[in-house]
């Protein structure tokens, strides 16, 4: 392991210059697609090679460094995840399944409840899931039929989707992020659900109040004629996600069933014709899994050269720098909240971020007298906002990927996230909620 250096944090620093600068100057310059015009997977590269450049050791030292960060079970089990909602968007569309959920939503939901009741949904099963990958996998397809249906903004109906599973994953019991927070700071779930929900609770009425106000000019066309046996793909897969069903497995099984219900109901739909959609399917997430695994070797990267180590140490002794007295508890969670902040910023992970500055945010709350459940609930907050507002985040790449717009512009749109992060600095300003420190 290199010895904690700040340099190591520049591989990212460059690729994120790459890619959102170039963006934002084509954007300047008027030209179409600007965010498009430099994929995310070429600009990384530049990234990777100064990456290899700055590691200590022989060349092929550094290469395993970074074939096993891309190799990461987190990375390769997200991988698996794309290629399956791809597959099941693609074939579930093909069936018909997409035109026919959404006539029968806009049958039955009222025009100007059309985005709140989608974030509702999407909430729902994003925490009985514990994954918001999966909800969005299962639910974007479904809010692209809305938008064009509705003639409301790709981007914020999309935008709405990446809030709601974002509120699901932060909040439930059987997500990762719960169960590393938890574990990492030694409190019960039951206990930190509870603070989270003070917090996020807020954030997500002022979301449907927003998105209320968006919703009162839908232009909605009278619903088409639709049969209900289509929808049965979403309905399984949502049910197989409530009920616990591993999120792979749930996807797996939509492809089948939508697969069959084609097979079944369309004469000139064949075995062929169900092959060539789940491939389709495939080749959409190409750009977002190329992606993801390099991100995996970046951050490998940075990490074994310290960057990550230096991110901690130097938050570490800002926070050991204090304050007045009445104000440590304050200074802790702050302390604690930027810890993981940044360092999702460089995992694109949330999972990973929590689990990395799990025991530098637990010694911050020790010598802070900060409540376990409230560092833990900061920590689930605080991951989950960076997450869902990361151009290069999972979550974010997988619902531009569903619903073809770019990620840079999207993230502007998912306000539930954003209102998450003000709730809780707002929290933390004033106190609240608080609770006695654990013995």
């Amino acid at each position: 392991m290199s010895q904690a250096s700040p340099l190591a944090l520049l591989p990212l620093a460059l690729f994120l210059a790459l890619f959102v600068g170039s963006g934002l100057w084509y954007q300047s310059e008027g030209v179409e697609y600007a965010f498009y015009q430099i994929s995310a997977p070429v600009a990384i590269l530049p990234a990777i090679l100064l990456a290899v450049m700055m590691a200590r050791g022989t060349l092929n030292e550094r290469i395993e460094t970074f074939i096993k960060g891309v190799g990461d079970n987190t990375i390769i089990t997200m991988v698996l995840i794309y290629l399956l909602a791809g597959g099941f968007a693609s074939v579930a569309k093909a069936v018909g399944g997409v035109d026919a959920t959404v006539n029968f939503g806009l049958s039955v939901i009222p025009p100007s409840l059309v985005l709140p009741g989608l974030f509702i949904i999407t909430a729902f099963v994003a925490t009985a899931m514990g994954t918001s990958m999966g909800t969005i996998a299962a639910i974007a397809p479904i809010a692209v039929g809305v938008a064009d249906a509705t003639e409301l903004p790709m981007l914020l109906t999309i935008g709405t989707v990446v809030g709601g599973a974002m509120f699901g994953d932060n909040l439930s019991i059987i997500s990762d992020t719960t169960i590393a927070a938890t574990r990492t700071q030694g409190c019960e779930m039951r206990d930190k659900f509870k603070l989270n929900f003070m917090i996020a609770a807020p954030a997500a009425v002022l979301t449907l109040i927003w998105l209320y106000f968006q919703s009162s000019n839908a232009v909605v066309e009278a619903p088409k004629d639709y049969e209900l046996i289509r929808i049965l793909p979403y309905v399984a897969v949502l049910a197989l996600a409530v009920l616990g069903v591993n999120v792979m497995l749930v996807l797996f099984s939509g492809i089948v069933l939508a697969g069959g219900i084609g097979l079944f109901m369309q004469p000139d739909y064949s075995v062929a014709s169900w092959s060539k959609d789940i491939y389709a399917g495939y080749t959409g997430m190409q750009e977002i899994l190329i992606l993801s695994l390099l991100i995996g070797g970046l951050g490998a990267m940075m990490k074994s050269q310290g960057g990550l180590d230096w991110l901690a140490k130097t938050i570490d002794r800002i926070s050991r720098l204090g304050g007045a007295k009445q104000h440590t508890s304050r200074a802790g969670e702050l302390s604690i909240s930027a810890t993981v902040a940044l360092t999702n910023v460089c995992t694109a992970n949330n999972t990973v971020a929590i689990l990395l500055s799990g025991s530098l945010a637990k010694d911050i709350a020790d010598r802070y007298q900060v409540d376990p459940r409230r560092s833990a609930s900061l920590m689930d907050i605080f991951s989950c906002v960076v997450q869902g507002v990361i151009p290069y985040g999972a979550q974010a790449l997988l619902a531009s990927s569903l619903a073809k717009v770019s990620p840079v512009e999207l993230i502007g749109n998912i306000h539930y996230c954003w209102l998450l992060g003000l709730m809780a600095l707002i929290s933390i300003v004033i106190g609240l909620p608080k609770g006695k420190v654990q013995s």
